[in-house]
């Protein structure tokens, strides 16, 4: 069983509602997905294997190819293929930060989608131990700034990562 929680913030408040933040270009939204996989696991897809995460969940991603770099590097440039509110979509991202003691990492989209709608479009993962029992806690967060006042903040895209979350979480979590 999973379960979400979002909340959205600016940089000045941890809590705004939506009536506020709907007047900000900037802001930051948050998503916890609780999941059955170890937080490593889950890490490890997004680190080493983000061109596995495809065949996980491929009604939402399509591929993941590697640009520049390595697997698991920071620097490291992606390229990813999706579909998201029905449409093909490509992102291409920086791995911006990756920090495996707290099963981290950043990602600074740098060319594709998002950046005809934002100015920056920045999303961390980090999977966390749940604090009873197995399995592990995801929690996202993305930061960006709108172009303009006329874009939406990004809640339907931040419930595509929590809905492939879901989707990796029980591919790792089948039994082989």
């Amino acid at each position: 069983m999973s379960s979400l929680n979002i909340k959205q913030t600016t940089p000045t408040s941890n809590i705004v509602s939506e009536t506020m933040a709907s007047s900000a270009l900037t802001g930051k939204i948050e998503a916890d997905v609780e999941i059955k996989a170890s937080p490593g696991q889950f890490h490890e897809m997004f680190t080493h294997k983000p061109h596995h995460v495809h065949h996980t969940c491929y009604d939402k991603i399509q591929g993941c190819d590697l640009l520049e770099g390595e697997w698991g590097k920071v620097g490291t440039i992606i390229s990813w293929r999706y579909v998201h509110d029905g449409k093909a979509k490509v992102s291409k991202q920086l791995v911006e930060a990756i920090d495996p003691s707290k099963n981290l990492i950043t990602f600074r989209e740098i060319e594709g989608d998002q950046l005809k709608e934002y100015k920056s479009f920045v999303a961390t993962l980090q999977a966390s131990p749940k604090n009873k029992g197995s399995g592990s806690i995801v929690h996202w967060t993305v930061e960006y700034e709108k172009l303009h006042h006329g874009i939406a903040h990004p809640e339907t895209l931040l419930q595509f990562l929590v809905d492939a979350s879901k989707d990796i979480d029980a591919y790792l979590t089948q039994p082989n």
